[in-house]
């Protein structure tokens, strides 16, 4: 009983840092980002280049994490990623300047990936050595539900404050999640063995397979960031739809909170790569609904489906990174976010680009579903590689 009591709280640790990270850091801004358009002056293309910005950040923060193995250092630089996050959701109240905003996206993205990857690889290794099952669906449960809140936090306040306030009231809001954050997340243990003693070793893919994986999951990160930081501004652009955006937001947020775990069970009986396909087709409709369909029926139906996909992907591929990995989770996850996160970078940009050539950011979702579409046809190309690596696998063992 001890130990479960104590493996909740390991993962409402991680729930509340990405709620933080993610949600507060991150997130808040893509609700906020019309509601600053309209009151502080901010552009189409300028808001694109700070999401840009935000991403470049969260890129630097997984060159650092793929490049250290120390589990002490992991967790140390975690708890300063964590007191990062509140640092920069109060810059972006304290000053109109553009430079200080790239500033606080910049920081933004790194205190993200630390929650992201160093949190969650530190969570991976505890549940592991604990003899727990290596899924992350609840622990992940923290992006939809921070998502959710923050859409629901700048629809009510929008009425009652301006861009500054909200973003100071976020601020107080973070200080009060990085208590659990910290708090619940006990020591790592650096030992070679489980808790039950039996050795913990890797289990790599071969070099093909992976250098496939991170081209489909580049694929995957621009089909995420262009709908995660642009969605509000489309929806409020479309006909009928204005003002409606941060509700879509919501939706998203409310359909990735119980997704990954939904995405666990899934993965369980039909093997990740298959339940990582099945994610990329679903978030493909999900992309293209509100301006294929558009209207109430076509935003809101492609805002659960989104949500329900993009978050789930993310934890299948870090879930198999600590397969791969056990004793160094974030080696692989780094890199894979390395990837994801060059997409996130180059996103936001030709979204924004796009945005500032044609007076929407609609474009920017047809070229989110066209690369989702290569990286799912790059996911079943994997299923042949894999089945190859097993073959010669089996054929050492047999010599």
């Amino acid at each position: 009983m001890d130990d479960q009591i104590q493996r909740m709280k390991v993962l409402g640790a991680g729930i509340f840092s990405l709620i933080l990270a993610m949600g507060v850091a991150r997130f808040a801004y893509t609700p906020l980002l019309p509601v600053m358009q309209a009151q502080a002056g901010l552009g189409l293309a300028e808001g694109g280049w700070l999401a840009a910005i935000n991403y470049a950040g969260y890129l630097t923060g997984a060159l650092v994490a793929a490049s250290i193995s120390d589990l002490v250092l992991k967790d140390r630089l975690f708890r300063v990623a964590m007191v990062m996050a509140v640092l920069t959701t109060a810059m972006m109240g304290l000053s109109d300047s553009l430079a200080v905003w790239a500033l606080s996206r910049y920081l933004a993205g790194l205190a993200t990936s630390g929650a992201m990857l160093l949190g969650t690889g530190l969570i991976l290794n505890w549940l592991i050595r604990h003899g727990h099952r290596s899924e992350l669906g609840i622990h992940f449960a923290g992006v939809g539900i921070g998502i959710a809140a923050c859409s629901v936090a700048v629809a009510w306040m929008s009425s009652m404050l301006d861009w500054r306030g909200q973003w100071f009231v976020f601020t107080a809001i973070a200080c009060v999640l990085l208590i659990p954050a910290l708090g619940w997340l006990p020591a790592p243990d650096t030992s070679p063995v489980t808790k039950s003693g039996a050795p913990m070793h890797d289990d790599p893919p071969s070099p093909l397979f992976l250098k496939l994986f991170m081209v489909s999951y580049f694929c995957a990160g621009i089909g995420y960031v262009v709908s995660a930081t642009f969605i509000v501004a489309i929806v409020n652009g479309l006909p009928g739809l204005e003002g409606k955006g941060s509700w879509t937001f919501f939706a998203i947020g409310m359909a990735a909170a119980p997704a990954c775990i939904v995405w666990d069970f899934i993965a369980r009986r039909s093997g990740e790569l298959n339940a990582l396909i099945l994610a990329a087709v679903l978030q493909i409709v999900g992309i293209l609904l509100p301006v294929v369909v558009g209207g109430v029926t076509g935003a809101a139906a492609g805002a659960l489906l989104f949500g329900g996909t993009f978050v789930g992907m993310v934890s299948l591929v870090l879930t198999m990174a600590g397969r791969y990995y056990p004793t160094r989770p974030a080696k692989m996850m780094g890199k894979m976010t390395i990837s994801y996160g060059v997409a996130q970078i180059i996103g936001p940009a030709v979204t924004g680009w796009l945005g500032e050539a044609f007076g929407s950011y609609a474009g920017g979702l047809y070229f989110a579903a066209v690369m989702m579409a290569l990286g799912t046809a790059l996911l079943m190309m994997l299923k042949a590689v894999e089945r190859r690596d097993l073959a010669v696998r089996a054929s050492c063992v047999r010599a």
